[in-house]
């Protein structure tokens, strides 16, 4: 694979991605919060137990791709403002997806990290589109994507001017149904070798099961990955999406702690 933009770093360098005090791929990000912005009491109920969890990031999505039409789509401009409101109320930094390129310029108005999700991973219009402004990408790998397709879109943002692209790997689409997708941990040492860009990990998406997303979470931190993405509600079982796969705030805190102690662990043996 040619490079324009990733390997075009000085051998050990690395991408630093810059969300305000958040220094993604310095240490280790979290980021974490609902599937879908609800209501404003829902989402700054969320955003303050993630940021008392450890979150560094809020996540939140106001435009909801939905693999059926009758899916409840987000609550767009309602939910960007929400988010907003959540961030003044807590600081945390907001996480959160655009899905069409008509939208790039006002979501960036509200959004610190333009996230870029798995359905459009290969949306070249709205990879340009996202390449053109001064916001970092959260760019999800597609769920049928290789490698090497993953890093030629995260190309199509870099050849665009924009050097801030996180990379997030959500689970890929194989034979196995126990689990939503099938999580790639390889991705992540693979990624450091052939990419300075960042890497995260989504164990909510790849595994869809709360009783599995801290044991991959643990795997994230031990592989090298420099944060993770987790689904966190208030009250999962009144989730509208993806209840199946959202931690509570307590166990969201208890998941943290071990993390805290594994990444100190991990970083002081390499």
């Amino acid at each position: 694979m040619k490079n324009i933009k990733l390997s075009a770093l000085q051998e050990n360098e690395k991408t630093i991605v810059h969300v305000g005090h958040v220094r993604v791929g310095d240490g280790f990000c979290v980021i974490a919060g609902p599937c879908s912005v609800e209501n404003e009491k829902q989402t700054i109920e969320t955003a303050e137990a993630v940021k008392e969890g450890g979150a560094n990031m809020l996540r939140g999505g106001a435009f909801k791709p939905r693999t059926s039409p009758y899916a409840f789509q987000g609550l767009g401009l309602k939910g960007l403002k929400i988010l907003k409101k959540a961030r003044e109320e807590t600081g945390l930094p907001i996480v959160t997806e655009v899905i069409d390129t008509r939208d790039v310029p006002w979501v960036a108005e509200y959004a610190d990290v333009l996230q870029i999700g798995a359905r459009n991973m290969q949306n070249f219009s709205l990879l340009k589109e996202v390449g053109k402004t001064q916001k970092p990408v959260l760019l999800k790998r597609g769920m049928n994507s290789t490698i090497e397709e993953w890093l030629n879109c995260a190309e199509y943002i870099l050849d665009g001017g924009n050097p801030d692209v996180i990379l997030c790997e959500r689970g890929i689409r194989t034979f196995e149904t126990y689990t939503r997708n099938t999580l790639d941990i390889s991705a992540v040492p693979a990624l450091k070798e052939l990419t300075h860009l960042p890497v995260i990990i989504d164990p909510s998406h790849a595994c869809g099961r709360v009783s599995l997303i801290p044991s991959l979470s643990f795997a994230a931190v031990a592989s090298g990955a420099d944060g993770l993405m987790i689904e966190v509600h208030v009250n999962p079982l009144e989730a509208i999406c993806d209840k199946e796969q959202a931690l509570t705030p307590a166990q969201f805190g208890t998941m943290m702690e071990k993390i805290r102690v594994l990444h100190q662990f991990v970083s002081d043996s390499l």
